[in-house]
């Protein structure tokens, strides 16, 4: 049995449908974890943070960077938290005590794109969130999000970001431009058609990043814009959808665009799909399924794990009066994570350009794709999954 057996497609299966409010007493699961049940009463600083009595939870961070001379870089830090054990259910017999013992699981992804030199570089780690392996402290008001040596820390409204990997490293500043976005009604997000198959869902949409990327043992000072998920849940994905699509997209005239597909078995994409359009001003409009329309244009298929996934799209919303085409950046952009949570999947930067109420507009953004390689449909039979 392989070591991430009690992670396998956690990360990416198990995120949609985790978690309820901050100010709410949380509802709990048949198997007794906490449930989202509606609106999410965020309260920052502290829900940066973890609540360890969900079942998955995730910080995920994705921007487009560039040096002086102009060459053009993606990046990908994500952060994957899983409990293993209900809250309630603690060991205490004396012969079974650890400090190695824990509830909690920790995985980390982490990748950067070359654009110009046409690669793209990942990682994964794995650890227990014990004995300061892996974990989330809060301490004199700092919040940091660890496994091992890489981490996200918020201090003082700031974010900081660091990786270090044999064959690249990452060490990132942040800095939001608008305040945080709760998606769905009040950060209740759902992603299924029961009321508790849901997350609680917030973004910081547009961050001003600066800092230092090395790649191929080049060292390049960089800036740009990133983009901060943070979503939990105890729900896994309902039975009949295959995988999804997640558009995060930031313009060049200073408003955002977030949208996640659901895709069904059968074909098509499940209601409970939805978006949200933040403004120049931070306002935000919750998107339905019926109000998105995104087209395949193109196709690329892996050579290593042979899935085939589409790599340019027409994106519609008539609402909007928005009709652009994204594409990727690099078409290999796949991240195959077997040391850690046993998902392959497409994680990548994208370009987009089109026209919004008639007006030119175009600017860049991360698109993640999961179930091609192997639909969660197919993964839940699976021994180990």
């Amino acid at each position: 049995m392989r070591p991430c057996v009690c992670l396998v497609v956690i990360p990416i299966f198990l995120f949609f449908g985790l978690m309820p409010a901050a100010g709410q007493s949380p509802a709990k699961t048949d198997a007794g974890y906490a449930k989202v049940t509606g609106p999410c009463l965020f309260e920052f600083p502290r829900d940066h943070g973890a609540h360890p009595e969900y079942r998955t939870e995730w910080w995920y961070y994705t921007g487009n960077l560039a040096d002086d001379a102009g060459r053009r870089f993606g990046f990908q830090l994500t952060f994957f938290r899983s409990r293993i054990l209900p809250p309630g259910e603690v060991v205490t017999a004396d012969h079974l005590r650890s400090a190695w013992r824990t509830p909690q699981i920790f995985a980390a992804h982490a990748a950067i794109s070359d654009i110009e030199a046409g690669k793209h570089w990942f990682d994964e780690r794995l650890a227990r969130g014990a004995i300061e392996m892996a974990g989330v402290s809060r301490t004199a008001g700092v919040t940091r999000v660890f496994l091992r040596d890489w981490s996200a820390v918020f201090r003082d409204g700031l974010q900081h970001l660091s990786a270090n990997t044999s064959d690249f490293s990452l060490d990132l500043q942040l800095v939001p431009l608008k305040p945080p976005v709760a998606h769905g009604d009040a950060g209740y997000s759902r992603k299924g058609t029961s009321p508790d198959r849901a997350s609680c869902y917030y973004s910081f949409t547009r961050m001003e990043a600066r800092g230092n990327l090395v790649v191929d043992g080049m060292s390049a000072e960089v800036a740009g814009l990133s983009w901060m998920d943070h979503e939990f849940s105890s729900a896994p994905l309902e039975d009949g959808i295959d995988g999804w699509d997640w558009f995060s997209l930031q313009f060049q005239d200073e408003t955002e665009l977030m949208i996640y597909r659901l895709r069904l078995k059968e074909g098509g994409v499940h209601a409970a799909s939805s978006g949200t359009f933040v403004n120049r001003e931070g306002h935000v409009r919750h998107l339905t399924a019926k109000m998105i329309d995104v087209t395949a244009r193109e196709y690329w298929k892996s050579p290593n794990s042979q899935a085939v996934y589409p790599v340019a799209w027409r994106i519609v919303i008539s609402v909007l009066d928005l009709d652009i085409k994204a594409s990727a950046e690099l078409k290999n952009q796949e991240m195959r994570t077997n040391r850690s949570t046993g998902v392959t999947y497409w994680e990548g930067s994208v370009s987009a350009n089109g026209a919004r109420a008639g007006q030119p507009v175009e600017g860049r953004g991360y698109v993640e794709m999961t179930g091609y390689a192997d639909p969660f449909s197919a993964l839940r039979g699976k021994p180990d999954s």
